[in-house]
């Protein structure tokens, strides 16, 4: 699946969350999207998912444009919900079952078996949501965004909430589906670590534009001095334009 985003425009309240972000997304790729709070990070994904309206713009889906249907996409783009809104009386094994017939990942030969393994939620999968800490809610809405087995899949900020063990399987189990199962994976990040380590591609949004692209060359030479990237990238956030 190859999606290509051009000149797109998002409006909340009417300002623009995202203003001209323009951005290619290609199967076995993961693209990595970093920006301050309020930087359109949400707001991009949200569009992308169907979740809420694009101005202007288009989201060319295999040669067709979709960007005037929301339902199109959110039934194509995998999507990790918010796991506050998770519905608290149901358990993980019922909110599962509403979503598709069989929950995947079960035998070793399912592409799914190392994400579902590095998720651990087996342990309380039989257990109300309401009850569960925010880290287990995390890794509930995780593995929702890959139930139906979309050729794209959207995370915004998938690791907060996580402890450390679990977010590390996580990205090895999420670097290892993308390369082959030739997904497109799309996630939003607070940390700069994961988008050297993991990330294909990178985009860095400020005030709701695209103020640089990474590609593999650059993100392998940040992560072999991680401190000038990490610092390079703070500084670029800390400007007004996110540009160099």
């Amino acid at each position: 699946m190859r999606v290509e985003i051009a000149h797109l425009l998002v409006l909340r309240d009417g300002f623009p969350a995202v203003d001209g972000v323009s951005l290619t997304l290609d199967g076995g790729v993961w693209t990595g999207v970093v920006g301050a709070n309020g930087s359109g990070k949400t707001s991009l994904l949200r569009a992308l998912a169907g979740r809420i309206d694009a101005a202007a713009g288009s989201i060319v889906v295999d040669g067709e444009n979709r960007v005037d249907d929301r339902a199109w996409r959110a039934q194509a783009f995998g999507f990790a919900p918010d796991p506050a809104s998770l519905p608290q009386t149901l358990t993980g094994r019922e909110l599962f079952s509403i979503l598709v017939s069989e929950t995947p990942g079960r035998g070793e030969a399912d592409p799914l078996f190392p994400l579902r393994r590095a998720l651990g939620f087996d342990a309380f999968l039989d257990r109300r949501i309401g009850t569960l800490s925010a880290g287990m809610r995390q890794r509930l809405a995780i593995f929702c965004a890959f139930l139906q087995r979309s050729r794209l899949v959207i995370l915004d900020e998938p690791f907060n909430w996580l402890d450390p063990v679990c977010a590390f399987d996580t990205r090895e189990a999420l670097k290892e589906l993308v390369a082959r199962e030739e997904l497109s994976l799309v996630t939003a990040l607070h940390e700069m670590a994961t988008l050297t380590s993991h990330c294909d591609r990178g985009l860095l949004l400020s005030g709701g534009k695209a103020g640089l692209e990474l590609g593999p060359a650059e993100l392998r030479a940040g992560a072999r001095d991680f401190a000038a990237f990490e610092a390079g990238i703070i500084g670029l956030l800390r400007s007004p334009s996110g540009a160099a």
